[in-house]
């Protein structure tokens, strides 16, 4: 038996697809779907009436802006490209050997392991978005911007270079109003944010978006607690996360989206993808998309027939490769090119509520 009759590229895929079902879904997946697009290029459209977002990367190793006819601006970036292989030694095939053997107690945990190592990659490849469109969400300085650096490569885009959302759309707040204030207004400042993306745009705020431990500030806050008091007449009311939420939803008409996924970056540590201290607030429907570009794994996928890869996915590539010298070795390789647009950037606004 071959080791490719049992582990290839699509069976990596089919897998990983059997798998993902039970996951807990990323928030900025429905934020931002999928799409797919030829090439390394992302390019999308700037209108000037104030109204659509205003996307406007700039990154690492970009392109020129292309101009248009008036108001209308066509921005051209090159999206980030991430690559990582795992092998299958020798050794490793000598065990998958046994597989042959139905009898082997040890057959489908060995065939488990090699496929466990497939998932991490794709596990991998997957937070890589999810980091970016948080990014954008909870922007540390203000301005959405993406930022990610690992073993020698750094992407680097920012998507307010003329710094109108940091103006417009955020709030730090300082001092005696953060939240993590008890005598702070947070209700207030929920309430000025939905009015200035009215102001801005147009548009109506729907959800809000935080971290537990920001909703746990809620929690102890005492206007919080004169405002639930008006809704339920009691001599004690007990702050719970739902009474809070209620409240909050009922008084201000957006609804709350506590967001604790978390993920490991590259040395390891724990980050929760939407960190604490913010809350953003956005209307209903997609903020953008999350687009992926064609890898060369994928590349040779259209050009040679008989290529081991296919595809997780709108665009994570998975290749299977075997060396015919020795050490007889198996790389299972998993790539993505990918960056997200923010088509309505400008109907969303973002408070950073504590240091």
């Amino acid at each position: 038996m071959l080791l490719t009759d049992i582990y290839s590229a699509k069976a990596v895929a089919l897998h990983h697809t059997e798998v993902a079902s039970n996951k807990i879904p990323y928030l900025g997946l429905g934020l931002f779907p999928e799409e797919k697009k030829v090439g390394i290029d992302l390019k999308w459209i700037e209108t000037k009436n104030g109204l659509p977002v205003s996307l406007a990367p700039s990154n690492f190793d970009a392109n020129s802006t292309l101009r248009g006819r008036t108001g209308v601006e066509v921005k051209k970036s090159q999206m980030a490209f991430f690559r990582e292989s795992m092998l299958i030694s020798e050794a490793d095939e000598q065990e998958i050997m046994r597989v042959q053997d139905s009898s082997d107690p040890y057959a489908q945990d060995v065939l488990a392991h090699i496929y466990k190592d497939a998932e991490t990659l794709i596990n991998g490849a997957e937070v890589v978005p999810e980091r970016m469109r948080m990014q954008l969400l909870a922007p540390e300085e203000g301005s959405p911007k993406i930022y990610i650096e690992a073993n020698g490569a750094k992407y680097e885009y920012n998507y307010d270079t003329d710094g109108e959302y940091q103006k417009k759309n955020y709030l730090a707040l300082k001092g005696d109003n953060m939240w993590s204030n008890p005598n702070s207004d947070p209700l207030g400042d929920i309430e000025k944010a939905k009015e200035a993306i009215r102001t801005i745009s147009g548009a109506e705020a729907k959800y809000i978006i935080m971290s537990q431990n920001t909703l746990n500030m809620l929690r102890k806050n005492e206007s919080v607690r004169k405002a639930i008091l008006t809704l339920n007449p009691v001599a004690q009311v007990f702050m719970s996360k739902k009474i809070v939420i209620d409240a909050i939803e009922s008084m201000l008409e957006v609804k709350v989206i506590v967001y604790e996924k978390k993920f490991k970056d590259e040395n390891g540590v724990d980050h929760r993808f939407y960190p604490d201290n913010f809350a953003t607030l956005i209307p209903d429907g997609f903020l953008g998309k999350t687009w992926f570009g064609t890898t060369p794994e994928e590349r040779t996928l259209t050009q040679v027939e008989s290529a081991n890869v296919a595809l997780a996915g709108k665009g994570i590539a998975v290749a299977v490769s075997t060396s015919n010298v020795a050490p007889i070795q198996t790389t299972t390789t998993v790539s993505e090119i990918v960056l997200p647009s923010y088509e309505r950037m400008k109907e969303t606004y973002v408070i950073k509520v504590a240091e």
